[in-house]
């Protein structure tokens, strides 16, 4: 419990840190706002390393796609990812609740660096042109989207059918989707004490090409993470 407090501490105290070093840059370029988003996902790596004894393992390097668009697709299991992803891909862009750009100075930080909202469960004007946003958005940016398709945080061992959306938003930008499969939540769960001495392991899959149905690719999406967390247990 000790360790828990330590960790929640030193951690939260360096996102607040990093939060007012770089409130200025919230009226200079984006890449500099995205300096301190990578610079979160080392201090988030660090803290669980220092303070837990918690190994960091990224399985997979060599299935990173390089020289095309593409979109990310994680499974998602606790706070940990939406924070250490940004170190391993080129800032990522989010789809997040709407909710959230509502906080104080963490919301600016999230509008800031193009961050698409959405509000979960209704049927509003803006959400109707969301996918129309992405395809804008990503189509003028070299940053990769990042998309949670099991919808929200579950447990390691809760193998949820994951959202349709994440079809809809393969076949609207019909670009390549990484799968990435994490493990987090064995460390760093949804809730409850975090585990000290564990390893997190990241593998990044095989991509998938477009060009599938949206009925094939999400089989194989869910199937190909599923498979891997299955063996990351």
């Amino acid at each position: 419990m000790i360790k828990n407090f330590l960790f929640s501490l030193l951690f939260f105290t360096g996102i607040i840190l990093i939060s007012l070093i770089f409130l200025p840059s919230l009226f200079l370029p984006k890449k500099i706002v995205l300096v301190g988003g990578k610079l979160m996902g080392y201090w988030a790596g660090f803290c669980l390393k220092f303070v837990l004894s918690v190994k960091i393992l990224i399985k997979g390097k060599e299935n990173i796609i390089n020289n095309e668009k593409f979109f990310i697709a994680a499974s998602h299991q606790s706070m940990f990812e939406t924070f250490y992803l940004q170190t391993i891909f080129n800032s990522p862009v989010f789809i997040l609740k709407r909710e959230l750009l509502l906080i104080p100075i963490f919301g600016w930080y999230l509008k800031k660096i193009g961050s698409i909202s959405i509000k979960r469960n209704k049927i509003t004007k803006d959400n109707l042109n969301f996918f129309d946003d992405i395809s804008k958005i990503i189509s003028r940016s070299n940053r990769p989207l990042i998309i949670f398709p099991q919808g929200t945080r579950v447990l390691p061992d809760e193998r949820p059918s994951f959202k349709k959306g994440a079809s809809r938003i393969y076949e609207e930008l019909n670009i390549s989707c990484q799968p990435v499969a994490i493990n987090s939540g064995y460390v760093w769960p949804k809730k409850g004490a975090k585990r000290k001495n564990k390893m997190i392991t990241i593998s990044i899959l095989k991509p998938i090409p477009a060009g599938l149905s949206k009925e094939n690719f999400i089989k194989i999406l869910e199937q190909n993470i599923y498979s891997e967390l299955d063996l990351l247990d």
